[in-house]
């Protein structure tokens, strides 16, 4: 590609819920003036099929006729952007989707999970859906709902202690001003919660606030205390849903001490029972990103 542009990675596997995700991508590419990359893997043959010999000459064909399909699909789906790339590549799925990533430099990933499968029950969100949203350096935004987001009034943002929240605050902000969304920032707290960290849960509530304000972005915020009976994740996912959200913005770095960083350890149960997209943020590490005050 010679564009300068931003540029959004999509997984395509061809899933009735990875074309989901390229027309919400569709839509991020135009709000952002982002150009779009599909990227379709073509799982290794195995030892048994490598012993026939013209194995390698119908993986080839099989390349050539999964980029006529991804070329279909961006005659359909993609008018109107910048610019489009299409990749077919071998290998496993959640590796090339991460490579790929970093090759091109990705700003954001864009990928469907179709959630937990029946007969899978250790797997949250899908495998390579997980895997990728732990490894990649940039933000993924997963879809497991069956609708796209046209547009993005209310950004939700959950915060917990987590010293590297401010690296979420700065995404929000840029988000909410490419879609000129309002951000809700809340944070849930079981009441059997030690007095401290629901009075640091507030002070930091009170503090993202008005950073954020102080940035030009409409911003509330709302502290949330739950019965510790319930299920934390899905106090989440239900308050999303009651403010009537359209993205969700989570960090998932999980840290050792989970009195701080209570989300981070939910991060894959948030986004398995989110129907709204669900932005994934992996942290850069930093010496120091405690103080929002600039």
């Amino acid at each position: 590609m010679s564009s300068t542009n931003e540029k959004i990675l999509v997984p395509i596997g061809f899933t009735n819920q990875s074309i989901l995700a390229l027309q919400q991508a569709v839509i991020v590419a135009k709000h952002t003036n982002s150009d779009l990359v599909l990227l379709s893997v073509v799982e290794m043959p195995s030892a048994l099929q490598k012993l026939f010999s013209d194995y390698e000459e119908k993986q080839k064909e099989f390349k050539l006729k999964v980029r006529d399909n991804l070329n279909d699909l961006v005659s359909e789906y993609c008018g109107g952007v910048n610019d489009v790339e299409c990749m077919v590549v071998a290998g496993k799925i959640y590796d090339k989707i991460t490579e790929t990533a970093e090759m091109i430099d990705a700003s954001l990933i864009i990928m469907g999970t179709d959630g937990t499968p029946k007969d899978m029950k250790k797997k949250f969100i899908g495998s390579n859906a997980n895997k990728v949203v732990r490894s990649a350096s940039c933000p993924v935004i997963t879809l497991k709902g069956k609708e796209i987001k046209n547009q993005c009034d209310l950004i939700a943002l959950p915060l917990d202690l987590n010293k590297e929240t401010r690296e979420k605050v700065t995404h929000a902000i840029k988000f909410a001003r490419l879609f000129n969304s309002a951000v809700r920032v809340f944070s849930v707290s079981f009441d059997n919660n030690d007095d401290t960290v629901k009075n640091k849960l507030k002070r930091n509530l009170s503090q993202v606030n008005e950073f954020i304000q102080t940035k030009g972005v409409e911003c509330s915020m709302e502290y949330v205390e739950i019965s510790s009976s319930k299920s934390f994740s899905g106090s989440i996912v239900e308050y999303t849903q009651s403010i009537g959200a359209d993205f969700l913005m989570i960090m998932t770095k999980e840290e050792d001490n989970l009195e701080l960083n209570f989300l981070g350890s939910n991060a894959r149960k948030v986004i398995n029972k989110s129907d709204i997209p669900v932005m994934s943020i992996r942290p850069i590490p930093k010496k120091d990103t405690s103080s929002f005050m600039v």
